[in-house]
């Protein structure tokens, strides 16, 4: 897997790019699976999800989340 444009939803229902997930993740995108997952420095799989190439690719699924870029915390928003 390697990392493609592209966005995803966060855990906290918010749409990230690939590219700038922030966190200090490491993304993996598998394009033939439409799958992103998400490493922490040590390897662990904190996260996957749904890749869509498009914002409107989202939409068209039904998904409406705001874009945020890599400074938005992913902590659960109550710790923010």
């Amino acid at each position: 897997m390697s990392v493609e444009p592209g966005f995803f939803v966060d855990w906290n229902g918010n749409a990230r790019r690939t590219e700038d997930a922030g966190g200090d993740f490491r993304v993996e995108v598998d394009m033939v699976a439409r799958y992103v997952a998400l490493y922490s420095k040590g390897g662990s799989l904190m996260h996957e999800a749904t890749y869509y190439k498009t914002l409107e690719a989202m939409e068209k699924k039904g998904i409406k989340a705001p874009l945020v870029d890599g400074s938005t915390p992913w902590g659960m928003k109550n710790e923010w």
